[in-house]
C-alpha cells in the first residue's frame, strides 16, 4: 500500500482545485527573436526541448510588429495553430492558460526567476524586459522577475552530450518548477533533427478554410504553382552579407549544415525578375499548371509575370489584403512550391511540404554550374 502512494505521488499528476500540475515542471519563453518564420523555427527547438527535459511547454503567443504600432502584439498561439496534434507528440499548454490557472500554484511572483546564459544589456542580470518585444511581451501576462539565472555553459542541443540530464540535474523540477528564458531554449535555424516535428504544427480551421476558399474560387481549376518572393529593402540589405555568412539564414535547409552543397548565392538571395520567370515557366510546364499563386513581402511582380506568362495561358494571383499565415496555408497545398533558400518564411513551407510529401524547389538552386557539374559527373 505504502509502495502504491509512493508511486502515486511521483509519477502521477497533481490535481488542484480542477487544474492538473505537472509535477516534472514547466518551461516559458520569449518568441523574441524576429519574425514569425524565425519564430516557428525556434518554436520545433523548444518542443524538442521541453520533450528531452519531460516539462510541459507552455505554448507563448506569436510575436507580431504591426504598423503604427509602437510595441509588439502577442497573438495567442492557437489563433494560428490546433493544439491536438501538438499533444500527440508531447505535453503542452497554452501561456494564457498557464498564467491564469497554474501560475498561482507553481510560479508565484516573488518566485518569478529569468534564466539566461549571461548577463544580458547594461548591468549584471537577465535584463529579460529590457526592450521590444520583450518587455511588452512578459507585460501581457504582467510578468516581473526578481531574480536572474546564468545557465552557461549547459545549452539547448538535447540530441548531443547528454545535454537533457545535465539540464535536470542542475534545475530538478522540485527546486525550479519553472524555467522561463528570457528567448527561446533553441537554435536558429531550426537544429537538422528538430526538422520533422513540423508535422506537430497544424493550422486552425480558419486558417485552413481561407486558403481552401482562394483556392478553389479565385484560381482556376487546375494544377498551380506556388512561389514565395523576398525583395524588400531589409532583404536587399541582408544579402549582401552573402560573401561573410555563407550559410546566412535559412540557407542550410538547401545548402546543408555544413555547406556540403555549395555556398549561398546572390542568385538566390536575390533572383532577378527573368531569373524568377524563366524558372516559374519551367515549373509551369513540368507541372502543366494553370495558375501560379505569389507571396511576397514586398514586390509581387504581378504585372510582370502575367506578361511573361501570357503566352501559356497561365493566371497569375495574390490575395488581395495578404495574411502570411494563409498565404503560407496555400503554399503547402501548391502542386509545386519554388521559395527563397535563405528565408525562415520559405523553410515554413517547405518543411509542411516535406511532411506531406509534396515536391518544393529554391531559386537559383542549383546553379547552372553546378547542375553541369553534376550532370558531367553522372555521364562519366
Amino acid at each position: 500500500m505504502m509502495l502504491k502512494l509512493l508511486i502515486h505521488v511521483l509519477f502521477c499528476v497533481t490535481v488542484s482545485a480542477g487544474v492538473e500540475i505537472d509535477p516534472n515542471g514547466y518551461i516559458l519563453y520569449c518568441p523574441c527573436m524576429g519574425r514569425f518564420g524565425n519564430q516557428a523555427d525556434h518554436f520545433l527547438g523548444s518542443l524538442a526541448f521541453a520533450k528531452a527535459l519531460n516539462r510541459t511547454l507552455a505554448l507563448p503567443p506569436w510575436v507580431e510588429y504591426r504598423f503604427g504600432e509602437p510595441k509588439s502584439v502577442q497573438v495567442p498561439f492557437s489563433h494560428y495553430f490546433e493544439l491536438e496534434p501538438l499533444l500527440k507528440f508531447h505535453r503542452v499548454v497554452t501561456m494564457e492558460e498557464f498564467m491564469e490557472n497554474i501560475a498561482p500554484k507553481v510560479w508565484p511572483p516573488e518566485k518569478r526567476t529569468a534564466f539566461c546564459y549571461m548577463a544580458r544589456g547594461q548591468g549584471t542580470d537577465c535584463n529579460a524586459k529590457e526592450g521590444n518585444p520583450f518587455g511588452p511581451f512578459w507585460d501581457t501576462f504582467n510578468v516581473d522577475f526578481v531574480q536572474s539565472e546564468f545557465y552557461g555553459p549547459l545549452n539547448y542541443d538535447v540530441h548531443h552530450q547528454d545535454m537533457a540530464r545535465k539540464w535536470n540535474s542542475r534545475y530538478p523540477s522540485q527546486k525550479s518548477p519553472v524555467l522561463a528564458f528570457t528567448g527561446a531554449p533553441a537554435s536558429f535555424p531550426v537544429q537538422l533533427e528538430n526538422k520533422d516535428l513540423q508535422k506537430f504544427l497544424v493550422w486552425t480551421p480558419r486558417i485552413v478554410n481561407r486558403a481552401i476558399d482562394f483556392i478553389r474560387n479565385v484560381l482556376p481549376i487546375g494544377a498551380f504553382i506556388g512561389i514565395h518572393l523576398r525583395n524588400g529593402v531589409d532583404w536587399t540589405r541582408a544579402c549582401e552579407h552573402l560573401e561573410h555568412s555563407p550559410n546566412l539564414f535559412s540557407a542550410p535547409q538547401c545548402l546543408g549544415y555544413r555547406n556540403e552543397f555549395g555556398i549561398a548565392s546572390q542568385d538566390m538571395c536575390f533572383p532577378t525578375p527573368d531569373a524568377i520567370a524563366k524558372q516559374v515557366k519551367l515549373a509551369v510546364k513540368e507541372y502543366h499548371a494553370k495558375s501560379v499563386f505569389v507571396s511576397s513581402d514586398n514586390d509581387h511582380l504581378i504585372p510582370f509575370l502575367t506578361k511573361a506568362l501570357k503566352r501559356m495561358e497561365v493566371t497569375v494571383h495574390k490575395l488581395a489584403n495578404p495574411e502570411p499565415h494563409v498565404d503560407l496555408a496555400i503554399l503547402g497545398r501548391a502542386n509545386y512550391f519554388i521559395g527563397n533558400c535563405i528565408s525562415s518564411f520559405t523553410a515554413f513551407a517547405k518543411r509542411e511540404r516535406d511532411a506531406n510529401g509534396l515536391p518544393s524547389g529554391f531559386w537559383g538552386f542549383p546553379s547552372n554550374k553546378a547542375s553541369a557539374t553534376k550532370q558531367k559527373h553522372e555521364e562519366l
